[in-house]
């Protein structure tokens, strides 16, 4: 058993004030015992496309050097949340991830761009800015194997079930969700996803900020293989704790094992 933190932290124009805030965030969850860390989507940069490709940074950018000088002096493992990544002229949402020695030991680029319009209620079209990723992303830990998958990407059922056959047990989802879709989806994709590959799931959003350039819908939440809720925060800023029980996982697959009674050879 492991304790994993979840930062919800509201996102501002600033970005010398974010990476502060993050930081500050990291060491707080390391000191209340978390050896895997998480921050939310687009931690760094206004969640728009009027800031992505000016906050961009390349992989040798301050914010991926904070994270990795961070994850090696605490000893902890950091899912990076997102930071739009600028590599060949082209931006990336991208999920930098760590090992307790500082290394990259993952990046996910978000595969699924969010371009939606729910009519008279949200317009937002991520392809405008961004360039999607092409891989899946599962990394080591001394714990588990650890999927790690961004917002939207956690709508297409498929890539989670592929995470789950690639050995994790654990995914984490930086994810932004809006105040249009949150409501009715949030709770409802995360508990979805775990339970389907008999997973714990930590989606880990940005607090909401009424006045800010995006408001977010907040509820970062740990759920467990039996998609119940092992932690659930509101739309505040927090750093919200669960902890991670392997052998529930092992206890769960053996009770119901449903992936063993797949028959791909017929879907």
């Amino acid at each position: 058993m492991f304790k994993i933190a979840l930062c919800q932290m509201k996102v501002s124009a600033d970005k010398e004030q974010n990476r502060a805030k993050a930081s500050a965030c990291i060491r707080e969850a390391a000191e209340s015992g978390a050896k895997i860390i998480s921050l939310p989507e687009m931690w760094n940069c206004p969640y728009s496309n009027d800031y992505f490709r000016d906050f961009a940074e390349p992989e040798e950018g301050e914010s991926v050097g904070m994270m990795s000088e961070l994850a090696k002096e605490l000893g902890i493992y950091l899912i990076g949340g997102t930071i739009p990544e600028l590599e060949e002229g082209k931006v990336y949402n991208t999920a930098f991830c760590f090992g307790k020695d500082g290394q990259i030991i993952g990046k996910h680029r978000k595969v699924h761009l969010f371009d939606i319009d729910v009519e008279g209620k949200f317009r937002f079209m991520e392809s405008d800015t961004l360039t999607a990723g092409d891989r899946l992303t599962v990394i080591d830990t001394e714990f588990c194997k650890v999927g790690v998958a961004i917002c939207y990407d956690v709508r297409f059922p498929e890539w989670f079930r592929k995470m789950a056959l690639e050995g994790a047990k654990l995914i984490v989802l930086p994810a932004a969700f809006n105040t249009t879709t949150g409501p009715v989806h949030w709770d409802l994709l995360m508990r979805s996803r775990a339970m389907d590959n008999q997973v714990y799931f930590a989606a880990n959003a940005p607090a909401q900020d009424d006045y800010g350039i995006f408001k977010a819908y907040g509820n970062s939440c740990i759920v467990d293989p039996w998609s119940e809720f092992v932690a659930h925060a509101d739309e505040k800023e927090c750093i919200l704790y669960g902890d991670i029980d392997l052998e529930k996982v092992e206890n769960i697959r053996q009770q119901l094992p449903l992936l063993k009674h797949r028959r791909p050879q017929l879907y």
